[in-house]
């Protein structure tokens, strides 16, 4: 399973929180502690907000721990909301395209988890993408088609009402294919003002969600960023956590979702 961290507040250098922290983000591409895969060297990504509309991205398929470009551009790249994410692949080729976070506009996307039975619902969830949208399916991860798929149900107005329309249409089709894996979707996104994560499972295994407040910032993502992790809260599964203005906000999903939660 991959991980990731999504992080708001006063603006600082990405190597302060990708490499600096006892557990970061770097250390979890190699030894995560609370997913079932605990090395994650699929390739990763950058995404991150300035003063420009539209966020940057960098991805690579190198291990984030071996590529020197990321160590350098951590270093110099200032931000106040930024996402990095490491690659554990459920399936699909190792390569930029299928790297996080995705973008479309002003938005950036991530996920941890999987389609349940992905690879024979696959044509079908692309048959769901709108024809405008289309063009924006650059790679051939789960992760993506979900990604257009809530912004097709209505993503950039309502968030909420995408997310779970979005969720209840997979998990129709995977009912309908009599699919008994799970779907699994611990994810962020972000309009560059507001961070929306999500914890969400139809099993009992819904993927590791944390957050932690700062004094000037919080800090969202699949694991702690200490070895203790005491001072972490856990977002429960079937939940929503919304930050801005580093504040944050948990609320429950609700019908169909919430119940299979």
């Amino acid at each position: 399973m991959c991980r990731w961290m999504a992080y708001q507040g006063d603006a600082v250098y990405l190597e302060s929180l990708l490499f600096k922290q006892e557990h970061s983000l770097i250390h979890q591409s190699l030894s995560a502690r609370k997913s079932e895969v605990t090395v994650n060297a699929d390739g990763f990504g950058l995404g991150w907000y300035d003063e420009r509309e539209e966020p940057g991205l960098y991805h690579e398929v190198l291990p984030a721990w071996s590529d020197s470009n990321l160590k350098s551009l951590a270093r110099h790249i200032k931000s106040g909301l930024f996402f990095a994410h490491v690659r554990s692949s459920t399936g699909t080729e190792t390569n930029r395209s299928n790297c996080h976070p995705f973008s479309y506009k002003n938005w950036l996307f991530m996920h941890n988890g999987q389609i349940g039975g992905y690879e024979s619902l696959r044509w079908q969830l692309d048959r769901l993408i709108p024809e405008h949208l289309y063009n924006h399916r650059h790679g051939a991860t789960d992760s993506e088609v979900i990604f257009l798929l809530m912004i097709a149900n209505g993503l950039e107005t309502n968030p909420e009402h995408a997310i779970e329309t979005t969720l209840a249409q997979i998990l129709d089709m995977m009912k309908a294919k009599n699919i008994q894996d799970p779907l699994r979707f611990t994810a962020v996104f972000s309009d560059g003002v507001e961070i929306t994560a999500i914890r969400f499972s139809s099993d009992e295994q819904a993927p590791s969600l944390y957050y932690k407040q700062f004094g000037t910032h919080i800090v969202i993502g699949s694991e702690p960023l200490d070895h203790s992790g005491d001072s972490w809260t856990q977002v429960p599964a079937g939940h929503i956590a919304k930050i801005q203005d580093q504040v944050y906000k948990i609320q429950p999903l609700s019908g169909l979702l919430k119940m299979t939660a």
